[in-house]
């Protein structure tokens, strides 16, 4: 079953139950997936639904700093809740040392010797860490890994 016919199975089994706060999340990533649907005229896969869904758990988790830095812990406690139903439909998520045998992995393949050469090593992870580790976080540690 792709992405988006679970979300709408999720979205009926929602209404029906009435569990009105999961219902209004997936109807946002309902509307951030149709969006990009009709800006780029495409049908999304699952993987650019992935990456959609990224970008979603981003910003809410850029917002729980920002409501925190605020003293919001209520607008903090509404944005963890959506992080939490999004991140249902994200694939399980890599462990540490599964995230650091890919980073050996692709320094292997491409070589790297440097932080010159982390676009390519991040060229080569970004794919196979899709949805399923924080990008920033992997960045971080190649870059620590690489000395630069």
């Amino acid at each position: 079953m792709s992405l988006k016919q679970r979300l709408t199975d999720d979205m009926k089994a929602a209404m029906k139950g009435g569990d009105k706060e999961r219902l209004a999340v997936i109807r946002l990533v309902n509307a951030a997936i149709k969006q990009r649907e009709v800006d780029e005229r495409i049908q999304l896969d699952d993987t650019q639904v992935l990456s959609v869904l990224e970008k979603m758990i981003k910003q809410r988790r850029d917002s729980v700093s920002q409501y925190e830095a605020a003293n919001r812990e209520d607008l903090a406690a509404i944005e963890r809740f959506e992080i939490s139903v999004i991140q249902d439909y994200m694939p399980q998520a890599l462990s540490e040392a599964e995230i650091d045998a890919l980073i050996e992995a692709a320094i292997a393949e491409t070589g790297a010797a440097s932080g010159r050469d982390m676009g390519k090593v991040v060229g080569v992870l970004k794919p196979k860490v899709a949805g399923r580790a924080d990008m920033g976080a992997v960045s971080a540690r190649i870059k620590a890994r690489l000395g630069g």
